[in-house]
C-alpha cells in the first residue's frame, strides 16, 4: 500500500493566491501533466512569476539553546532563546531540533508560540510529544518551515531554495511554488539547451549556468534549460528542485 500520495491540482489552481490557508505548508501536489508544487506563504513582498524563491533566513540565536527539564510526553515547555526577536508563530509548522544528548537527533513539529522577545523566555507548543526527556545538558533549536515567508533568492543565497513562483502570490498570502517540471524562469546569461542551471549570483530570482567550479555553499542546481536562454527574459527550463 502506498504511504504517500500527491494532491492533484486542476483548473488553474497553481495560480492561486489566498489569504486563507488551505493546506499545511510544504504540502506536495502535482498537476495531471506531472509538474510538482509545494504549498507556501509569501513573505512581505509579492512574488514575481518565474522568479526563484528561498526559505527565510534562519536566526542563529534561536539555535543551540538550553532547555529546562522537559518530561517524556510533554507538548509544551518554556523556551529561552538567544538575542533575537521573532513574530508570534514564526516557527508554527516548523521544527524543534535537539542537537545534544539527552534527546540528540530528535525532531518535533511546532504547533505555535507567542511573539519572541530577545533572550526572553516564552512558551513553545509542540504537535509531537517529547520522546526522550530533555535536561539542561540538552541543546535545542528552532527551524522555520522551509515554505513559510519565502523571499526571492538574493545574488548571495542565504538559505535553502524553495521553488519558482508560477504566478504573483500577494505578500503574506498562500499559494504554490513549482519545484519540478517545465516552467518559464527568469534567465541570466545565455545558457545553452540542456545546460544545467542554478540560482544566479548576478540577478536576484534568476537562474544562470551551473558549473562544477561553482562553490556549493552559494550555488544550488535547480534544473536544465529546455531552450537557448536569453538574458533578462523568461525562458523554459525543466525544474528539478523536488
Amino acid at each position: 500500500m502506498a504511504l504517500f500520495q500527491d494532491l492533484i491540482i486542476t483548473g488553474g489552481g497553481t495560480f492561486d493566491s489566498s489569504s486563507t490557508q488551505k493546506h499545511p505548508l510544504g504540502t506536495r501536489a502535482m498537476t495531471k501533466d506531472g509538474r510538482v508544487f509545494r504549498y507556501a506563504v509569501a513573505g512581505a513582498v509579492d512574488t514575481v512569476a518565474g522568479s526563484l524563491y528561498q526559505q527565510v533566513v534562519v536566526a542563529t540565536a534561536h539555535l543551540a539553546n538550553t532547555p529546562p527539564a522537559v518530561a517524556i510526553g510533554a507538548t509544551s515547555f518554556v523556551y529561552t532563546p538567544g538575542a533575537a526577536t521573532g513574530a508570534a508563530n514564526l516557527y508554527a509548522e516548523g521544527y524543534l531540533q535537539v542537537d545534544t544528548t539527552p534527546g540528540n537527533g530528535y525532531t518535533y513539529v511546532v504547533a505555535g508560540h507567542e511573539a519572541i522577545a530577545s533572550s526572553t523566555a516564552f512558551t513553545l507548543y509542540l504537535k509531537d510529544p517529547i520522546q526522550v526527556a530533555l535536561t539542561t545538558s540538552s541543546r535545542v533549536g528552532l527551524m522555520p518551515n522551509a515554505y513559510k515567508n519565502v523571499v526571492v533568492c538574493p545574488t548571495a543565497i542565504t538559505a535553502r531554495v524553495a521553488g519558482f513562483a508560477p504566478c504573483i502570490i500577494t505578500a503574506t498570502q498562500y499559494g504554490w511554488l513549482q519545484t519540478r517540471g517545465p516552467i518559464s524562469a527568469l534567465i541570466n546569461g545565455t545558457p545553452a539547451v540542456t545546460s544545467p542551471v542554478a540560482n544566479s549570483a548576478t540577478t536576484a530570482g534568476a537562474v544562470d549556468v551551473w558549473t562544477t567550479a561553482a562553490a556549493a555553499v552559494t550555488i544550488t542546481p535547480v534544473g536544465y534549460m529546455m531552450q537557448v536562454g536569453v538574458s533578462g527574459k523568461n525562458n523554459m527550463i525543466f525544474a528539478t528542485i523536488d
